[in-house]
C-alpha cells in the first residue's frame, strides 16, 4: 500500500488554490472599482473584471423606487469590494445590514463609501440613524436635498449616507445624506456641460416663480427665465402667464458654469413682429391699439405683442389735458394712423385717427342726397371743402 504524503497533497492543494486566482485581481475590502455591467439575471448584476472573471452585485441595489432597473448591459458603474464568497467577488454600491460592522464602517469613512441606514427618531439637533447594529447621528442641516419644515417625514425611512466623522472606535459617528445629493448634482452638472450650449433649445419644468422671473429645472440644473424674456409683450404679473410644474421650451441665452448660472428665453423662439412691420403697417394705414404706457412726451400704443408705436404729445389736440394724465390712460383703446415705420431702430410714429366706422359715417354724409328738412351743418361744411 503506497504511503500517503500529507505535506505533498497539502502543497498540491495550495498550488491549485493559487492557480484558481491566476489572472484575478486581488481586492481589499472597501476598494473602489469603476467597471461595466456585463450581464443581468433575475437577482444578480454581473460586473466585468479582468480576463474571464466576473464580480457580482445584488440587483436590488440598482432599482428605483418603482422597482425598475436603472442600469443596462454595458453601462458604467461604481462599486466597492465587499467580500469573497466561495470564490465569487461580491461588490456593493453601499454598505448596509449585517455587513455594516465597525471595521467596515471605519473603512467606509476613510474610503468615502456610502452606507445605508434607517432613520429611527428625531433627537436634539437632528436624527438618530441605525446602520446595521451601529447608531449614528445626522444633523438637521445634513438631511435631505434642502432644509424642510416637515422634518418628521424622514423618520422610518431607509436612506443612504456618507460618514463625515468616525471617532472612538465607532461610538461617535456623524453622517450626511445631503452630501450625496450634492455629489449627484455635481456629477449631473458635469454631464450637462458636455451637452448644453448657448443658443440651444431645451425643455424644462418650472420649479418656482419670483417677480423677477421663473426658475426652471433642466434635468437637474437650475436655470432662470427672466420676466423680460417670457414674451414679446410686457408681463405685469408673472403668475398670470406661468405656473409651477409647467413645462416650457426655451433657448439658452447665456451659460456661466463658474457661477452655475443659466439664463433662458422663451421670447427668442417667437417670431419677431418687426420683420413684417413695414408690410403689416404701411404709412397712412389705420389701426386700433391699446395704450400700454403714458409718459410726459406721449403715449405708447401696442399694435400687437412686441410692437409698440408712439403718439407724440404734440399730436393730441388738447396737450394740456394729456399732460395732466386725464385724457389718455393705460389700458385705453385708441384708434391711430401710422405716420412712419423705422424698421432698423424698431420705432413707429403714430397719430390719433378716426375709426373706420367714423369714416363710413362721414362718407355717407358726403355722398348722400341733400335733404333740406334734415339739414346737417357738419355734412354741409364737409361738402363745401
Amino acid at each position: 500500500m503506497p504511503s500517503f504524503d500529507t505535506n505533498t497533497n497539502a502543497n498540491d492543494l495550495a498550488k491549485l488554490y493559487d492557480q484558481s486566482f491566476v489572472g484575478m485581481e486581488r481586492f481589499q475590502v472597501g476598494q473602489v472599482l469603476e467597471t461595466q455591467v456585463q450581464s443581468i439575471s433575475k437577482d444578480t448584476i454581473f460586473l466585468q473584471l479582468n480576463g474571464k472573471n466576473e464580480g457580482i452585485l445584488a440587483r436590488d441595489e440598482m432599482v428605483d423606487k418603482a422597482g425598475d432597473l436603472t442600469v443596462k448591459v454595458g453601462d458604467p458603474v461604481k462599486v466597492f469590494f465587499l467580500r469573497s464568497d466561495n470564490g465569487e467577488m461580491v461588490f456593493t454600491t453601499r454598505i448596509s445590514g449585517e455587513a455594516a460592522g465597525p471595521e467596515l464602517l471605519e473603512r467606509a469613512f476613510h474610503e468615502n463609501i456610502p452606507v445605508e441606514g434607517v432613520v429611527e427618531k428625531e433627537i436634539k439637533g437632528g436624527y438618530e440613524v441605525k446602520i446595521g447594529e451601529t447608531r449614528a447621528f445626522c444633523p438637521y442641516s445634513q438631511m435631505g436635498e434642502r432644509r424642510t419644515e416637515t422634518s418628521g417625514d424622514y423618520v422610518g425611512k431607509h436612506l443612504t449616507f456618507k460618514i463625515q466623522e468616525y471617532k472612538e472606535n465607532g461610538r461617535k459617528i456623524v453622517v450626511s445624506n445631503r452630501v450625496l445629493h450634492e455629489e449627484a448634482r455635481q456629477e449631473n452638472l458635469e454631464e450637462l456641460k458636455k451637452t448644453l450650449h448657448e443658443g440651444m433649445i431645451v425643455k424644462g419644468t418650472i420649479t418656482s416663480l419670483q417677480d423677477f422671473g421663473a426658475f426652471v429645472d433642466l434635468h437637474g440644473a437650475q436655470a432662470l427665465l427672466p420676466v423680460s424674456e417670457i414674451g414679446r409683450s410686457r408681463v405685469a404679473d408673472i403668475r398670470a402667464v406661468l405656473s409651477v410644474g409647467q413645462e416650457v421650451e426655451a433657448s439658452i441665452l447665456k451659460i456661466d458654469w463658474s457661477a452655475k448660472r443659466i439664463s433662458l428665453s422663451t421670447k427668442s423662439l417667437l417670431a419677431d413682429p418687426w420683420d413684417q412691420a413695414v408690410s403689416q403697417y404701411p404709412e397712412g394705414s389705420k389701426h386700433s391699439g391699446k395704450v400700454v404706457r403714458v409718459t410726459n412726451f406721449g403715449a405708447f400704443v401696442s399694435l400687437e405683442p412686441g410692437l409698440d408705436g408712439l403718439v407724440h404729445v404734440s399730436e393730441f389736440k388738447n396737450s394740456s389735458t394729456f399732460d395732466n394724465g386725464n385724457g389718455v390712460k393705460p389700458g385705453q383703446t385708441l384708434s391711430v394712423q401710422v405716420q412712419t415705420v423705422d424698421r432698423a431702430n424698431k420705432r413707429i410714429s403714430l397719430r390719433p385717427a378716426t375709426t373706420d366706422e367714423e369714416d363710413k359715417t362721414v362718407a355717407q354724409y358726403m355722398n348722400g342726397p341733400s335733404d333740406d328738412s334734415t339739414y346737417n351743418p357738419f355734412a354741409a361744411l364737409l361738402k363745401k371743402k
